[in-house]
Protein backbone atom coordinates (compact mmCIF):
# COMPACT_ATOMS: atom_id res chain seq x y z
CA UNK A 1 0.00 0.00 0.00
CA UNK A 2 2.69 2.31 0.94
CA UNK A 3 4.55 1.71 -2.63
CA UNK A 4 1.60 1.98 -4.54
CA UNK A 5 1.01 5.67 -2.82
CA UNK A 6 4.70 6.71 -2.81
CA UNK A 7 4.21 5.71 -6.90
CA UNK A 8 1.25 7.92 -7.27
CA UNK A 9 3.27 10.72 -5.34
CA UNK A 10 6.37 10.28 -7.68
CA UNK A 11 4.09 9.87 -10.39
CA UNK A 12 2.07 13.32 -10.15
CA UNK A 13 5.24 14.92 -8.90
CA UNK A 14 7.10 13.75 -13.05
CA UNK A 15 3.71 15.29 -14.47
CA UNK A 16 3.52 18.36 -12.32
CA UNK A 17 7.35 19.01 -13.05
CA UNK A 18 7.55 20.02 -16.59
CA UNK A 19 4.91 22.80 -15.96
CA UNK A 20 7.09 24.17 -12.60
CA UNK A 21 9.82 23.83 -15.25
CA UNK A 22 7.83 26.14 -17.50
CA UNK A 23 6.84 28.63 -14.98
CA UNK A 24 10.58 29.17 -13.84
CA UNK A 25 11.92 29.32 -17.49
CA UNK A 26 9.06 31.90 -18.24
CA UNK A 27 8.23 33.64 -15.25
CA UNK A 28 10.48 33.25 -12.19
CA UNK A 29 14.20 33.61 -14.40
CA UNK A 30 13.53 37.14 -15.37
CA UNK A 31 12.55 38.02 -12.14
CA UNK A 32 15.82 36.45 -10.88
CA UNK A 33 17.95 38.35 -13.59
CA UNK A 34 16.55 41.52 -13.24
CA UNK A 35 16.88 40.87 -9.29
CA UNK A 36 20.97 39.67 -9.93
CA UNK A 37 20.88 42.74 -11.93
CA UNK A 38 19.83 45.54 -9.25
CA UNK A 39 22.57 44.09 -7.17
CA UNK A 40 24.80 46.05 -9.59
CA UNK A 41 25.72 49.56 -10.27
CA UNK A 42 24.97 49.13 -13.95
CA UNK A 43 24.48 52.01 -16.12
CA UNK A 44 25.06 51.95 -20.08
CA UNK A 45 25.56 55.81 -20.46
CA UNK A 46 28.75 55.18 -18.04
CA UNK A 47 31.62 53.15 -19.86
CA UNK A 48 33.09 51.89 -16.46
CA UNK A 49 29.81 50.94 -15.87
CA UNK A 50 28.62 49.50 -18.48
CA UNK A 51 28.72 45.70 -18.03
CA UNK A 52 28.93 44.00 -14.98
CA UNK A 53 32.36 43.35 -13.25
CA UNK A 54 32.88 41.73 -9.89
CA UNK A 55 36.65 42.04 -10.12
CA UNK A 56 38.77 45.01 -10.67
CA UNK A 57 39.87 45.25 -14.72
CA UNK A 58 41.59 47.83 -16.93
CA UNK A 59 41.00 49.05 -20.00
CA UNK A 60 44.05 48.39 -22.23
CA UNK A 61 42.87 50.30 -24.81
CA UNK A 62 42.46 53.47 -23.07
CA UNK A 63 45.76 52.83 -21.41
CA UNK A 64 47.82 52.60 -24.22
CA UNK A 65 46.04 55.47 -26.60
CA UNK A 66 47.23 57.84 -23.59
CA UNK A 67 50.36 56.05 -21.32
CA UNK A 68 52.66 55.58 -24.30
CA UNK A 69 51.93 59.24 -25.89
CA UNK A 70 52.75 60.95 -22.47
CA UNK A 71 55.79 59.37 -21.73
CA UNK A 72 56.58 60.73 -25.22
CA UNK A 73 55.42 63.98 -24.35
CA UNK A 74 56.94 63.83 -21.07
CA UNK A 75 60.37 63.33 -22.32
CA UNK A 76 60.30 66.34 -24.92
CA UNK A 77 59.33 68.29 -21.40
CA UNK A 78 62.48 66.76 -19.61
CA UNK A 79 65.10 67.55 -22.34
CA UNK A 80 63.67 70.93 -22.78
CA UNK A 81 63.61 72.07 -18.89
CA UNK A 82 65.91 72.20 -16.33
CA UNK A 83 66.20 72.60 -12.41
CA UNK A 84 63.43 71.72 -10.16
CA UNK A 85 60.66 71.29 -13.00
CA UNK A 86 63.52 69.10 -14.54
CA UNK A 87 63.61 67.02 -11.75
CA UNK A 88 59.34 66.65 -10.95
CA UNK A 89 59.06 65.94 -14.46
CA UNK A 90 61.88 62.61 -14.32
CA UNK A 91 59.89 61.55 -10.98
CA UNK A 92 56.73 61.69 -12.90
CA UNK A 93 58.16 59.35 -15.63
CA UNK A 94 59.83 57.44 -13.28
CA UNK A 95 56.29 56.61 -11.15
CA UNK A 96 54.45 55.75 -14.74
CA UNK A 97 57.24 53.31 -15.41
CA UNK A 98 56.65 51.57 -12.41
CA UNK A 99 53.35 51.60 -13.22
CA UNK A 100 53.19 49.99 -16.45
CA UNK A 101 55.77 47.47 -15.02
CA UNK A 102 53.69 46.51 -11.93
CA UNK A 103 50.51 45.96 -15.16
CA UNK A 104 52.81 43.65 -16.87
CA UNK A 105 54.06 41.82 -14.05
CA UNK A 106 50.95 39.54 -14.65
CA UNK A 107 51.42 37.35 -17.76
CA UNK A 108 48.10 36.86 -18.54
CA UNK A 109 47.24 40.52 -18.39
CA UNK A 110 51.16 41.23 -19.98
CA UNK A 111 50.04 38.71 -23.28
CA UNK A 112 46.85 41.03 -23.43
CA UNK A 113 48.83 43.92 -23.64
CA UNK A 114 50.90 42.97 -26.12
CA UNK A 115 48.28 42.31 -28.45
CA UNK A 116 45.81 45.21 -27.87
CA UNK A 117 48.93 47.66 -28.93
CA UNK A 118 49.97 45.66 -31.85
CA UNK A 119 46.62 46.11 -32.51
CA UNK A 120 46.30 49.77 -31.87
CA UNK A 121 49.30 49.66 -34.34
CA UNK A 122 47.34 48.47 -36.78
CA UNK A 123 44.46 50.97 -36.47
CA UNK A 124 42.19 47.81 -35.41
CA UNK A 125 39.84 47.98 -32.69
CA UNK A 126 40.42 45.34 -29.87
CA UNK A 127 37.44 42.95 -28.61
CA UNK A 128 35.42 43.75 -25.63
CA UNK A 129 37.06 40.50 -23.99
CA UNK A 130 40.73 41.31 -25.44
CA UNK A 131 40.86 44.57 -23.90
CA UNK A 132 39.86 44.44 -20.72
CA UNK A 133 42.46 42.93 -18.34
CA UNK A 134 41.84 41.70 -15.00
CA UNK A 135 43.88 43.15 -12.14
CA UNK A 136 44.15 42.23 -8.89
CA UNK A 137 42.75 45.14 -5.72
CA UNK A 138 46.47 45.72 -4.72
CA UNK A 139 47.70 46.97 -8.33
CA UNK A 140 44.32 48.39 -9.16
CA UNK A 141 45.12 50.68 -6.45
CA UNK A 142 48.55 51.29 -6.51
CA UNK A 143 47.22 52.27 -10.51
CA UNK A 144 44.71 54.74 -9.43
CA UNK A 145 46.84 56.53 -7.14
CA UNK A 146 49.76 56.88 -9.11
CA UNK A 147 47.75 58.23 -11.98
CA UNK A 148 45.79 60.96 -9.33
CA UNK A 149 49.42 61.87 -7.91
CA UNK A 150 50.74 62.50 -11.62
CA UNK A 151 47.67 64.60 -12.68
CA UNK A 152 48.00 66.61 -9.63
CA UNK A 153 51.65 67.71 -9.86
CA UNK A 154 51.53 67.57 -13.84
CA UNK A 155 48.98 70.43 -13.17
CA UNK A 156 50.84 72.15 -10.53
CA UNK A 157 54.21 71.88 -12.87
CA UNK A 158 52.10 73.85 -15.45
CA UNK A 159 50.61 76.76 -12.84
CA UNK A 160 54.26 77.20 -11.73
CA UNK A 161 56.27 76.50 -14.49
CA UNK A 162 55.93 77.34 -18.26
CA UNK A 163 55.95 74.32 -20.78
CA UNK A 164 56.35 73.47 -23.66
CA UNK A 165 52.78 71.84 -24.21
CA UNK A 166 51.19 71.82 -21.25
CA UNK A 167 47.63 70.96 -21.93
CA UNK A 168 48.64 67.96 -24.18
CA UNK A 169 51.05 66.85 -20.85
CA UNK A 170 48.25 67.29 -18.55
CA UNK A 171 45.70 66.01 -21.09
CA UNK A 172 47.37 62.55 -21.94
CA UNK A 173 47.40 61.90 -18.10
CA UNK A 174 43.64 62.98 -17.85
CA UNK A 175 43.03 60.74 -19.89
CA UNK A 176 44.59 57.98 -17.40
CA UNK A 177 42.18 58.46 -14.97
CA UNK A 178 39.43 56.40 -15.89
CA UNK A 179 41.38 53.14 -17.55
CA UNK A 180 40.60 51.59 -14.04
CA UNK A 181 37.08 49.56 -13.88
CA UNK A 182 36.35 49.05 -10.36
CA UNK A 183 33.46 46.15 -9.06
CA UNK A 184 30.36 47.95 -9.14
CA UNK A 185 28.78 45.18 -7.18
CA UNK A 186 26.39 48.13 -4.53
CA UNK A 187 24.28 44.90 -2.87
CA UNK A 188 21.17 46.35 -1.64
CA UNK A 189 21.48 49.84 -2.32
CA UNK A 190 19.15 50.64 -5.20
CA UNK A 191 16.31 49.58 -2.94
CA UNK A 192 17.49 51.83 -0.21
CA UNK A 193 17.64 54.62 -2.24
CA UNK A 194 14.47 53.58 -4.20
CA UNK A 195 12.80 53.42 -1.39
CA UNK A 196 13.98 56.79 0.18
CA UNK A 197 13.24 58.46 -3.08
CA UNK A 198 9.74 60.82 -2.64
CA UNK A 199 9.16 59.70 -6.71
CA UNK A 200 8.54 56.36 -5.32
CA UNK A 201 6.01 56.62 -3.12
CA UNK A 202 4.22 58.99 -5.63
CA UNK A 203 4.28 56.42 -7.85
CA UNK A 204 2.85 53.48 -6.32
CA UNK A 205 0.74 55.83 -4.87
CA UNK A 206 -0.58 56.86 -8.11
CA UNK A 207 -0.40 53.45 -8.94
CA UNK A 208 -2.65 52.32 -6.15
CA UNK A 209 -5.35 55.30 -6.25
CA UNK A 210 -5.49 54.47 -10.42
CA UNK A 211 -5.99 50.78 -9.33
CA UNK A 212 -8.64 50.70 -6.84
CA UNK A 213 -10.41 53.70 -8.30
CA UNK A 214 -10.43 51.63 -11.43
CA UNK A 215 -11.40 48.46 -10.78
CA UNK A 216 -14.10 49.44 -8.26
CA UNK A 217 -16.15 51.29 -11.63
CA UNK A 218 -15.30 48.08 -13.92
CA UNK A 219 -16.88 46.28 -11.23
CA UNK A 220 -19.81 47.93 -10.82
CA UNK A 221 -20.45 48.60 -14.34
CA UNK A 222 -19.36 45.00 -15.37
CA UNK A 223 -21.93 43.42 -13.31
CA UNK A 224 -24.31 45.47 -14.25
CA UNK A 225 -23.78 44.55 -18.24
CA UNK A 226 -23.46 41.14 -17.69
CA UNK A 227 -26.25 41.16 -15.46
CA UNK A 228 -28.20 43.04 -18.76
CA UNK A 229 -26.52 40.20 -21.48
CA UNK A 230 -27.26 37.88 -19.35
CA UNK A 231 -31.14 38.16 -20.75
CA UNK A 232 -33.27 36.80 -22.83
CA UNK A 233 -34.00 39.59 -25.78
CA UNK A 234 -34.25 40.35 -29.07
CA UNK A 235 -30.88 40.88 -30.93
CA UNK A 236 -28.87 39.35 -27.56
CA UNK A 237 -25.57 38.54 -29.59
CA UNK A 238 -25.19 41.63 -31.35
CA UNK A 239 -25.44 43.74 -28.29
CA UNK A 240 -22.91 41.07 -26.54
CA UNK A 241 -20.68 41.97 -29.60
CA UNK A 242 -21.17 45.22 -29.31
CA UNK A 243 -19.98 45.66 -25.81
CA UNK A 244 -16.90 44.19 -26.09
CA UNK A 245 -15.54 46.35 -28.98
CA UNK A 246 -13.72 48.77 -26.35
CA UNK A 247 -12.19 45.41 -25.23
CA UNK A 248 -10.65 44.17 -28.49
CA UNK A 249 -9.01 47.54 -29.51
CA UNK A 250 -5.31 47.81 -28.96
CA UNK A 251 -4.83 49.27 -25.68
CA UNK A 252 -2.20 51.55 -27.90
CA UNK A 253 -4.82 52.50 -30.11
CA UNK A 254 -7.64 53.31 -27.66
CA UNK A 255 -4.76 55.42 -25.96
CA UNK A 256 -4.12 57.65 -28.75
CA UNK A 257 -7.53 57.60 -29.47
CA UNK A 258 -8.26 59.10 -26.26
CA UNK A 259 -5.51 61.35 -26.26
CA UNK A 260 -6.91 63.44 -29.36
CA UNK A 261 -10.97 63.35 -27.55
CA UNK A 262 -9.68 64.59 -24.27
CA UNK A 263 -7.45 67.27 -26.77
CA UNK A 264 -7.68 70.62 -25.06
CA UNK A 265 -8.65 72.51 -28.57
CA UNK A 266 -10.83 69.79 -30.44
CA UNK A 267 -11.31 67.17 -28.17
CA UNK A 268 -15.35 66.08 -28.37
CA UNK A 269 -15.01 64.35 -24.82
CA UNK A 270 -12.73 67.12 -23.70
CA UNK A 271 -15.79 69.79 -25.01
CA UNK A 272 -18.88 67.81 -23.42
CA UNK A 273 -17.22 67.45 -20.38
CA UNK A 274 -16.38 71.57 -20.40
CA UNK A 275 -20.37 71.79 -21.38
CA UNK A 276 -21.76 69.71 -17.86
CA UNK A 277 -19.47 71.17 -16.00
CA UNK A 278 -17.40 68.12 -15.24
CA UNK A 279 -14.10 70.25 -15.99
CA UNK A 280 -13.32 74.25 -16.17
CA UNK A 281 -11.74 74.64 -19.36
CA UNK A 282 -11.24 71.42 -22.33
CA UNK A 283 -7.63 71.91 -21.37
CA UNK A 284 -7.73 71.01 -17.89
CA UNK A 285 -8.43 66.91 -18.62
CA UNK A 286 -4.54 66.78 -19.69
CA UNK A 287 -2.53 69.43 -18.16
CA UNK A 288 -3.95 69.41 -14.74
CA UNK A 289 -2.85 66.46 -12.12
CA UNK A 290 -6.33 65.52 -10.62
CA UNK A 291 -7.81 65.83 -14.64
CA UNK A 292 -4.97 63.82 -16.01
CA UNK A 293 -5.64 61.17 -13.40
CA UNK A 294 -9.49 61.10 -14.16
CA UNK A 295 -8.60 61.19 -18.06
CA UNK A 296 -6.60 57.39 -17.48
CA UNK A 297 -9.27 56.31 -15.52
CA UNK A 298 -12.16 56.75 -17.72
CA UNK A 299 -10.01 55.88 -20.65
CA UNK A 300 -9.34 52.69 -18.81
CA UNK A 301 -12.92 51.94 -17.23
CA UNK A 302 -14.53 52.41 -20.84
CA UNK A 303 -11.47 49.62 -22.45
CA UNK A 304 -11.83 46.84 -20.18
CA UNK A 305 -14.93 47.56 -18.69
CA UNK A 306 -16.46 44.83 -21.25
CA UNK A 307 -13.40 42.56 -20.00
CA UNK A 308 -14.80 42.36 -15.99
CA UNK A 309 -18.72 41.57 -17.59
CA UNK A 310 -17.19 39.17 -19.54
CA UNK A 311 -15.81 37.14 -17.05
CA UNK A 312 -18.95 37.79 -14.92
CA UNK A 313 -21.48 37.03 -17.20
CA UNK A 314 -19.60 33.25 -17.35
CA UNK A 315 -20.24 33.25 -13.64
CA UNK A 316 -23.88 33.98 -14.15
CA UNK A 317 -24.46 31.44 -16.71
CA UNK A 318 -23.58 28.63 -13.95
CA UNK A 319 -26.43 29.93 -11.93
CA UNK A 320 -29.47 27.75 -12.15
CA UNK A 321 -32.48 29.38 -13.21
CA UNK A 322 -33.95 27.04 -11.16
CA UNK A 323 -33.15 28.60 -7.64
CA UNK A 324 -34.60 32.23 -8.68
CA UNK A 325 -37.81 30.16 -9.62
CA UNK A 326 -38.01 28.82 -5.88
CA UNK A 327 -36.99 32.29 -4.37
CA UNK A 328 -39.55 33.91 -6.64
CA UNK A 329 -42.46 31.02 -4.91
CA UNK A 330 -41.20 31.98 -1.85
CA UNK A 331 -42.11 35.61 -2.13
CA UNK A 332 -38.29 37.22 -2.58
CA UNK A 333 -38.34 40.27 -4.81
CA UNK A 334 -35.84 40.99 -7.27
CA UNK A 335 -33.57 42.22 -4.98
CA UNK A 336 -33.59 40.18 -2.35
CA UNK A 337 -33.05 37.44 -5.64
CA UNK A 338 -29.83 39.46 -6.28
CA UNK A 339 -28.50 39.77 -2.57
CA UNK A 340 -29.35 36.52 -1.70
CA UNK A 341 -28.83 34.10 -4.54
CA UNK A 342 -26.62 36.29 -7.75
CA UNK A 343 -24.11 37.80 -5.06
CA UNK A 344 -23.40 34.95 -2.87
CA UNK A 345 -23.39 32.23 -5.98
CA UNK A 346 -21.05 34.52 -7.89
CA UNK A 347 -18.40 35.34 -4.81
CA UNK A 348 -15.90 32.78 -6.87
CA UNK A 349 -16.42 34.60 -10.24
CA UNK A 350 -15.99 37.96 -8.92
CA UNK A 351 -13.18 37.29 -6.91
CA UNK A 352 -11.46 35.81 -10.31
CA UNK A 353 -12.59 38.92 -11.90
CA UNK A 354 -11.10 40.89 -9.69
CA UNK A 355 -7.98 39.50 -9.07
CA UNK A 356 -7.20 39.24 -13.38
CA UNK A 357 -8.24 43.01 -13.34
CA UNK A 358 -6.24 44.24 -10.41
CA UNK A 359 -3.02 42.51 -11.62
CA UNK A 360 -3.57 44.10 -14.96
CA UNK A 361 -4.26 47.63 -13.62
CA UNK A 362 -1.50 47.65 -11.19
CA UNK A 363 0.92 46.74 -13.93
CA UNK A 364 -0.59 49.65 -15.96
CA UNK A 365 2.16 50.97 -18.65
CA UNK A 366 0.58 51.33 -22.16
CA UNK A 367 -2.63 53.51 -21.92
CA UNK A 368 -0.83 55.68 -19.71
CA UNK A 369 2.40 55.98 -21.57
CA UNK A 370 0.32 56.93 -24.57
CA UNK A 371 -1.65 59.19 -23.16
CA UNK A 372 -0.03 61.47 -20.81
CA UNK A 373 3.70 60.05 -20.55
CA UNK A 374 3.26 59.99 -16.56
CA UNK A 375 2.55 63.74 -16.74
CA UNK A 376 2.13 66.25 -15.86
CA UNK A 377 4.23 66.70 -13.26
CA UNK A 378 4.63 62.83 -12.15
CA UNK A 379 0.95 63.16 -11.45
CA UNK A 380 0.05 60.07 -13.59
CA UNK A 381 3.67 57.85 -13.56
CA UNK A 382 2.54 54.72 -12.12
CA UNK A 383 5.26 52.56 -11.07
CA UNK A 384 5.59 50.39 -14.40
CA UNK A 385 6.13 53.84 -16.11
CA UNK A 386 9.00 54.74 -13.60
CA UNK A 387 10.75 51.55 -14.12
CA UNK A 388 10.87 52.16 -17.97
CA UNK A 389 12.15 55.63 -17.24
CA UNK A 390 14.83 55.00 -15.11
CA UNK A 391 15.99 51.81 -17.34
CA UNK A 392 15.67 53.03 -20.84
CA UNK A 393 15.62 56.39 -20.75
CA UNK A 394 18.07 57.12 -18.03
CA UNK A 395 20.07 53.64 -19.56
CA UNK A 396 20.58 52.64 -15.39
CA UNK A 397 19.31 49.43 -15.72
CA UNK A 398 20.88 48.45 -11.75
CA UNK A 399 17.88 51.20 -10.51
CA UNK A 400 15.76 50.08 -12.85
CA UNK A 401 15.90 46.04 -12.46
CA UNK A 402 15.31 47.17 -8.44
CA UNK A 403 12.25 48.95 -9.75
CA UNK A 404 11.27 45.88 -11.69
CA UNK A 405 11.80 43.63 -8.83
CA UNK A 406 9.61 45.75 -6.71
CA UNK A 407 7.00 45.71 -8.89
CA UNK A 408 6.97 42.02 -9.17
CA UNK A 409 6.69 41.75 -5.05
CA UNK A 410 4.00 44.06 -5.27
CA UNK A 411 2.29 41.98 -8.07
CA UNK A 412 3.17 38.72 -6.00
CA UNK A 413 1.38 40.25 -2.60
CA UNK A 414 -1.67 40.97 -4.22
CA UNK A 415 -1.94 37.54 -6.19
CA UNK A 416 -1.46 35.54 -2.41
CA UNK A 417 -3.89 37.93 -1.23
CA UNK A 418 -6.62 37.22 -3.66
CA UNK A 419 -5.96 33.78 -3.69
CA UNK A 420 -5.91 33.65 0.25
CA UNK A 421 -9.89 34.77 -0.51
CA UNK A 422 -10.77 32.33 -3.39
CA UNK A 423 -8.75 29.56 -1.86
CA UNK A 424 -11.34 29.89 1.55
CA UNK A 425 -14.08 30.54 -1.05
CA UNK A 426 -13.75 27.58 -3.00
CA UNK A 427 -13.12 26.01 0.11
CA UNK A 428 -16.39 26.54 2.00
CA UNK A 429 -18.03 26.15 -1.62
CA UNK A 430 -17.06 22.49 -1.66
CA UNK A 431 -17.95 22.26 1.97
CA UNK A 432 -21.63 23.33 1.26
CA UNK A 433 -21.90 21.19 -0.95
CA UNK A 434 -21.00 18.23 0.78
CA UNK A 435 -23.88 19.13 3.39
Amino acid sequence: MRNEKRMERILGYSLVAPAMLLILAIAIWPVIQSFYYSLFDYRLNDPTKSSIHLNYSLDLERYLQNYPFLQGALKQEIAAADGQTKEVLSQVQEKLEKMDAAIRADAQVAKQYDRVNEALDNFESPSEELKIAELDKQTAEQLTATVRDVLQTLKQVRKDTELKQPDKVVGLAEGLKGVVIEPNFIGLKHYKDNFSDPRLWKALWNTTFFTVVSVAVELVLGLAIALLINKAFVGRGLVRATILIPWAIPTAVSALMWKFLYDGQNGIVAKYFETIGLVDRMGDLLTTEAGAMFAVIFADVWKTTPYMALLLLAGLQTIPNSLYEAASIDGATKWQQFTKVTLPLLRSSILVALLFRTLDAFRVFDLIFVLTGGGPANSTETISILAYKVMFSQTNFGSGSALAVIVFLCVAIISMIYIKWLGKDLLSDSASVKR
